[in-house]
């Protein structure tokens, strides 16, 4: 495990890319090892819209977010406080719902 500082990267869908200028991808500096909280915290601070749908006023995960960690989905790790180490990317995955009309 490396303590050196890096970057992890956040893929985004277009509905959430929108709400940084239609990126989607962004690059959040780490110093090391950090826990899913601590980067998602970073998010909001970087692109608060973003951090606004994917986390709820507590910090808790929306339930229709699915924030995969490489290639698990966090709920299936440690939630928020999975590892993350510097080079991996991160998926942000709304749920997608609706039917026929």
């Amino acid at each position: 495990m490396s303590d050196a500082p890096g970057k992890v990267t956040v893929r985004l869908p277009h509905a959430l890319a929108e709400h940084v200028g239609g990126a989607r991808e962004l690059t959040l500096d780490i110093d090391g090892p950090s826990s899913l909280a601590d980067i998602l915290d970073h998010l909001r601070r970087t692109a608060p819209a973003v951090g606004r749908r994917v986390q709820d006023e507590t910090g808790a995960i929306r339930t229709f977010v699915n924030v995969y960690v490489g290639d698990d989905e966090c709920r299936t790790l440690e939630g928020l406080d999975t590892t993350v180490q510097p080079g991996t990317v991160l998926y942000v995955i709304p749920s997608v719902a609706g039917g026929c009309g």
